[in-house]
């Protein structure tokens, strides 16, 4: 037998191959696997592009058309820090460093695709919050924004960037003021002035706790002056010899009271001898 007849298939074979081929990369192009924290946005090459009207398909697998397409897009929240130069309400330069917490709205996902793209970060939500920061910091001072507004300041600028990214189809959730650099100058005089400041306070405290002592002590001592004036207004000669007579009383029925004398005493009062 010869070796071109050793190469030969059966009749038939041929296409088959050529049909399993098809079929693979027909199946290899129609399914899609969407994997955790992620969803897609279909596109079809023939009915109308990107579908709008219906969900964003979710996790798991799915078949598709093989002339279509999915666009897979990461709906977890994700992390934006942006490093910004911004200036204070006096001219200064600010460096200010903030993140924002965001993720695209999963029920308007294709709209989002269809609008902004896969780099809707850079499109819409870094220029509202570059544009939001310099125009709150623009309304502080440098001692403001380093010091006593940090939250105020913080707050604002979600609120500003988040009212120009509505209806953009991408959801913020917070934004935070991480770090802000003054320059050294103006960071060393605000150190020193807030320093100051509560040195002062601390003394103020100290006054007002001294204050406080002095005028306990006085009214207290008002109280008993007050109190020994009504009781020496209060007693006479005839107060004090009822008083007497029930301290004799008293004594007399102790058993170690012997010997009583009426009227021995000053002012007539009664004396109580004892066994000694």
């Amino acid at each position: 037998m010869s070796q071109q007849s050793q190469l030969q298939f059966p009749k038939g074979i041929l296409p088959l191959i050529f049909l399993g081929i098809l079929a693979i990369i027909f199946i290899s192009k129609s399914t899609v696997t969407i994997n955790a924290g992620e969803a897609g946005v279909l596109w079809k090459r023939f009915d109308g592009g990107v579908v709008t009207d219906k969900p964003a398909l979710g996790e798991g697998f799915h078949i598709v058309a093989p002339w279509n397409n999915v666009i897979v897009y990461e709906v977890r929240q994700q992390e934006l820090t942006e490093k910004m130069k911004v200036l204070s309400s006096n001219g200064l330069d600010i460096q200010l460093e903030a993140t924002a917490w965001y993720k695209p709205q999963v029920e308007n996902l294709g709209n989002l695709h269809q609008t902004k793209g896969v780099d809707y970060l850079d499109r819409v939500l870094k220029p509202a919050m570059r544009s939001a920061t310099r125009s709150v910091v623009g309304r502080y001072t440098p001692e403001q924004i380093y010091s006593s507004k940090r939250d105020a300041i913080q707050s604002e600028i979600f609120d500003e960037t988040k009212k120009i990214i509505d209806n953009q189809y991408v959801q913020l959730n917070d934004i935070l003021v991480r770090d802000v650099t003054l320059p050294t100058a103006i960071k060393d005089a605000i150190e020193r002035k807030l320093g100051q400041e509560q040195e002062s306070l601390e003394y103020e405290f100290r006054l007002q706790k001294a204050k406080k002592e002095a005028e306990k002590q006085r009214i207290e001592a008002q109280g008993k002056a007050d109190a020994n004036k009504i009781l020496s207004a209060s007693l006479n000669n005839q107060i004090l010899k009822d008083k007497g007579i029930e301290a004799t009383l008293k004594l007399s029925q102790s058993p170690n009271t012997k010997v009583i004398v009426i009227g021995g005493g000053d002012e007539g009062l009664p004396i109580i001898l004892g066994n000694n």
